[in-house]
């Protein structure tokens, strides 16, 4: 070409959770069926939308309002109802104009580094989702900054590292915390959320918060909204509803401002993410249009309550079949509806394999697993695929030094949800005992 076409960064973006399902492709072209553990979609996994929650969505549809332009910043009767439920938790309050909507969590992160200035850095945790540390890596043209989730300490954040990390690094101006956590399904308890704060408060940090599961815990544990705890920190809340209805084809989320009045430079950002909605128009009408209506619904509560129920039991079902096998670390989920399972150190090398009957498929693995640089825990994973079927994500796609991968607990059928995790248990034992 006459010049460049990318600007600087654009190569850091990546996306294993998805780049995997090319391999799994090919595995399902020579006949055979897949099991996909490998992205968070309800309704992949057999999960159904109640009648009365498709009846709004079909009521709304008949309206002729659903076809139009919404406010920029969002549908504001949404708007209200959402600064409502922030505020009955009684901790920093918001109005209608502190919400942004977006078409999706995906948009709403992309527009906001894309806005930080290159040299702005914000410090996410490790193992970390791929759409911020990618977004966050290309924004500044360089690696991620993490601090560590620990796999010894039930996944909690390592804050003394984080701490040590923002003291000595001057360019980070915020801090990432992602509460109920993916990959790990961990969830902050509240003393952790207040020693984040503490650290911002010490530092004078924005804190970002992805709270898109806060709703989805299970076992006895409720999470903590960081509007709970923040004080007068300047705060983003990222929300969305793709998870929690469960309607991820919606491409619906929203940023909450926390405290927009106690910085200059936080509002400028807050004004200039509102400027950039306002040059699109809008976000999508109709999922926004449904909140209101499907929350306040006699039945939603309940739901989610059955929801949550259903994914606790498949979290200690999941605990029952990996929780005791050898050469793996393995915490019980609290949140969200993902797991990640750590190999412990040294029990990986490069010549372990799984059996695979067909020697088309061997072929297919012998290629993929051919680089010698090749993360280990991909190798695992490209095996399972070949030999199992079984299509996960290996943590070292996550900016991660662990290797491990994450699964789901998405299968609502139990008896395809057993038959997943013994198959890929026993793949497991064989891999490291090969």
């Amino acid at each position: 070409m006459r010049q460049l076409l990318l600007r600087p960064g654009a190569e850091e973006l990546s996306y294993e959770i998805r780049g995997i399902v090319k391999k799994a492709r090919q595995i399902e072209a020579l006949g055979y069926p897949m099991t996909w553990e490998n992205i968070g979609d309800p309704i992949q996994k057999h999960n159904q939308v109640p009648d009365w929650m498709k009846a709004i969505i079909a009521d709304l549809v008949q309206e002729d309002k659903t076809y139009g332009y919404a406010d920029s910043k969002g549908v504001l009767e949404t708007r209200q109802f959402l600064a409502e439920l922030t505020n009955e938790k009684g901790g920093t309050q918001i109005s209608p104009e502190d919400i942004l909507f977006f078409n999706g969590l995906g948009d709403a992160i992309a527009k906001l580094y894309q806005f930080l200035i290159p040299t702005a850095r914000i410090i996410g945790p490790s193992p970390a989702y791929s759409t911020h540390s990618s977004a966050e890596a290309a924004h500044a043209n360089t690696a991620p900054i993490t601090y560590k989730l620990d796999p010894d300490n039930q996944w909690l954040p390592d804050l003394d590292d984080l701490y040590l990390k923002v003291k000595y690094n001057p360019s980070i101006v915020g801090i990432l915390i992602i509460n109920p956590d993916n990959p790990t399904g961990m969830v902050y308890p509240k003393e952790v959320l207040e020693g984040f704060v503490r650290i911002a408060e010490e530092f004078n940090l924005l804190l970002i918060a992805d709270e898109i599961y806060q709703n989805i815990t299970y076992n006895g544990i409720k999470a903590v909204a960081l509007a709970e705890v923040i004080g007068n920190r300047p705060a983003i809340s990222l929300k969305g509803i793709s998870k929690e209805f469960p309607w991820p084809g919606a491409r619906c989320g929203w940023m909450e401002f926390y405290n927009r009045g106690n910085s200059k430079e936080f509002s400028k950002l807050c004004q200039t993410l509102e400027n950039a909605k306002m040059i699109e128009v809008c976000s999508t009408i109709l999922p926004q249009l449904a909140i209101p209506k499907i929350m306040s619904h006699p039945e939603y509560l309940k739901y989610r309550e059955r929801a949550n129920l259903e994914i606790g039991k498949r979290s200690q079902w999941m605990e029952d079949i990996l929780g005791q096998i050898p050469g793996i670390k393995f915490n019980p989920t609290q949140g969200a509806f993902y797991n990640t399972i750590v190999f412990e150190d040294g029990v990986l090398n490069p010549n372990q394999q799984l059996s695979i009957s067909d020697p088309r498929l061997q072929t297919l693995v012998e290629g993929w697993v051919s680089d010698p640089n090749m993360p280990l825990d991909k190798r695992f994973v490209y095996y399972l695929l070949a030999s199992e079927r079984i299509c996960v994500v290996p943590i070292s796609s996550f900016c991660s030094d662990l290797r491990g991968f994450r699964v789901t607990l998405l299968e609502e059928e139990e008896d395809v949800f057993r038959d997943t995790f013994e198959r890929l248990g026993k793949a497991i034992s064989e891999y490291l005992n090969s």
